[in-house]
């Protein structure tokens, strides 16, 4: 297992690998699969840009030989400039228990700690336990903050978060 940021040509790896999340764990999103497939070309180029720009946000996979099997994204916050998310977070499930998931969070963290930010959070589907204890595991603790999951208000998002 490998773990990379994406490259600025790989728009169709992203598109690929964040259309089969939403299909695989509807659950675990703020946007479904119906919505964010029927995104324009120039809706993936920009968030391919977004991700790759080494200003701006950054997406990482993870993979197996030279299958894509998992990606994550470290977010800068809108409001604060010293915080920044993990999100999107997915793993194929043939690849899940293999160290995918570790190897993303682990990630996500360097690259938040190379850009100085104080602190991260995320948001976890309420009753996810697999990827509360992974979170768990990687120092993230409740912040008490909670709300409707914007793809499916009848479930509730968690917020978690770590100083780093």
């Amino acid at each position: 297992m490998t773990v990379r940021r994406l490259r600025t040509d790989e728009v169709d790896v992203l598109r690929t690998l964040r259309l089969r999340a939403l299909r695989d764990s509807p659950a675990a999103f703020g946007q479904t699969y119906a919505e964010i497939s029927a995104k324009p070309d120039s809706y993936w180029a920009e968030m391919t840009r977004s991700v790759t720009d080494p200003d701006r946000h950054a997406m990482f996979l993870a993979e197996e030989g030279t299958a894509a099997v998992g990606l994550c994204f470290g977010l800068i916050d809108h409001e604060r400039a010293d915080r920044a998310h993990l999100g999107g977070m997915w793993v194929a499930p043939e690849a899940r228990r293999r160290g995918a998931g570790q190897a993303l969070v682990d990630a996500v963290l360097t690259w938040a700690r190379e850009r100085k930010f104080a602190d991260i959070v995320l948001w976890v589907t309420e009753g996810n336990a697999e990827a509360t204890a992974l979170y768990e595991h990687h120092g993230f603790r409740p912040t008490g903050r909670s709300q409707p999951l914007p793809s499916n208000p009848g479930l509730a998002v968690h917020e978690m978060g770590r100083t780093l």
